[in-house]
């Protein structure tokens, strides 16, 4: 391949990353919201609003198989090497961190639908504590790998530790909730349930931030210890 060919080859294929990167932006942010959604659902009992936020799950899922599509064809006909290899590869495995995060924000809003109308056992406070650090890391970690920002990534791993010390928290609360109260057991176990899966959805945009300093340093990084 002479110097020509291999300029046009890098045009077209820095076109269609920037394709990949807007599409993985809008997914990125669709998951912000339906954090914000599910919880928000959660906290006013809304259940419109949650079912909502579980038809809107399926735009979710065609987006990523819309990128899962796309990045097969780069890889197929680009024929990417070396670090624009790492690039592609790091942004598949992306799609699927958030699409596991649009699932469990899916599952608080079908605990939403379990609790219904009846009377919350506690205010919540730390559990929308918990959703707002989980929609910042998600953003971050998108924006890191945008910017392949190594702090911006190493960030992400420090409101991490945030989410755990909260869901601790919360799990000590709800304990001790149930044990002066068998009654609050099913609703405390639900809540429960929700500090869970906002505690896996940052674990989700850690992956993320450990992925975008392998792409930029070539080593794998554990944010989690």
């Amino acid at each position: 391949m002479d110097r020509s060919e291999y300029t046009e080859k890098k045009v077209v294929f820095e076109e269609k990353m920037a394709w990949l990167q807007e599409k993985l932006q809008q997914m990125g942010s669709l998951v912000e919201e339906a954090i914000a959604r599910s919880i928000e659902a959660l906290k006013s009992q809304d259940l419109d609003l949650a079912r909502d936020v579980i038809d809107g799950d399926d735009i979710i899922d065609d987006l990523e198989h819309e990128i899962e599509e796309k990045v097969l064809e780069v890889i197929a006909t680009q024929q990417p090497m070396a670090r624009d290899l790492r690039r592609v590869a790091t942004l598949f495995k992306m799609i699927n961190d958030l699409e596991r995060m649009a699932d469990y924000a899916t599952g608080i809003a079908k605990t939403t639908l379990r609790i219904g109308h009846q009377p919350l056992i506690k205010p919540l406070v730390d559990i929308p504590r918990m959703a707002g650090l989980s929609q910042k890391m998600v953003k971050q970690a998108l924006d890191a790998y945008v910017r392949e920002d190594i702090q911006l990534a190493e960030d992400v791993g420090k409101d991490d530790d945030q989410v755990d010390k909260l869901f601790g928290q919360i799990f000590r609360e709800l304990l001790t909730i149930m044990m002066e109260n068998p009654r609050t057991i099913t609703q405390a176990t639900q809540l429960l349930f929700v500090g869970r899966w906002l505690e896996r959805i940052s674990d989700h945009a850690t992956n993320i931030a450990e992925e975008v300093i392998f792409l930029v340093t070539g080593e794998k990084r554990n944010l989690n210890e």
